[in-house]
């Protein structure tokens, strides 16, 4: 049987590809004040300014590219059972090639019902404008998981992190839960390396292996050596 890799990935991983995170800019994210755009009382407050400021980051990661830490995790697939559970909104892990891709906080490249957010739309453009309705007649807005919102994806990523072999944790920050409390499912024996330019702390039993170096620099080699390895 393969071994299974769970991969943890952060904003770190596709800031790289040129896309800014909140935490870069001190509680700003591209000149906004979080609590007025990733909310659902910015969504009752303003959706217009909500829909406008989401409207620029889908066009955003449409423009951008996966980066060379996105490419050398696909190459996993090669050998290992693999799992990636992003933070990210973004779609670059997909268009890198990797198959297994679970969204913690939505996909910006799909719109969601206002009244249902079961209800799901590919989008074959880069905005959602005001007035565009579900099905259901109500407002469509983006897939994206607000503060405040349940994560519907959580319990599959807290069943599926004691299954892994390996866990890499690239470019996240462990600032934001309930996401960086799955670090605490893996088991006590299993390895974990920890790659980003300013390492978080892990307080955990597991051997930890910590990588200080830019994801696109340090994903290839790290993906070469288990490849070898294995």
């Amino acid at each position: 049987m393969k071994k299974k890799i769970i991969i943890l990935t952060g904003a770190g991983i596709s800031a790289e590809s040129g896309l800014r995170t909140f935490r870069d800019t001190d509680g700003l994210w591209e000149g906004y004040h979080i609590e007025d755009v990733a909310t659902t009382e910015a969504w009752q407050k303003n959706p217009s300014l909500v829909q406008a400021f989401y409207n620029e980051r889908r066009k955003a990661v449409l423009s951008a590219q996966p980066n060379a830490a996105h490419l050398a995790l696909s190459k996993l697939e090669e050998q290992f059972g693999t799992l990636i559970i992003t933070q990210n909104v973004d779609d670059l892990h997909e268009r890198a090639g990797s198959k297994a891709v679970m969204h913690l906080h939505g996909e910006i490249i799909y719109a969601q019902s206002s009244k249902n957010p079961a209800l799901l739309y590919k989008m074959n453009k880069p905005t959602i404008e005001m007035g565009e309705l579900c099905e259901l007649g109500s407002q469509l807005r983006p897939h994206v998981v607000w503060f405040g919102e349940p994560v519907p994806m959580i319990t599959k990523a807290m069943y599926e992190m004691p299954k892994a072999d390996i866990v890499i944790l690239v470019g996240s920050s462990l600032a934001v839960y309930p996401a960086a409390g799955l670090l605490e499912l893996v088991r006590p024996a299993i390895p974990i390396y920890v790659v980003d330019p300013k390492i978080p702390a892990v307080y955990l039993p597991n051997p930890i292996i910590k990588i200080q170096e830019k994801a696109s620099i340090a994903m290839p080699l790290l993906v070469e050596k288990l490849l070898a390895h294995e």
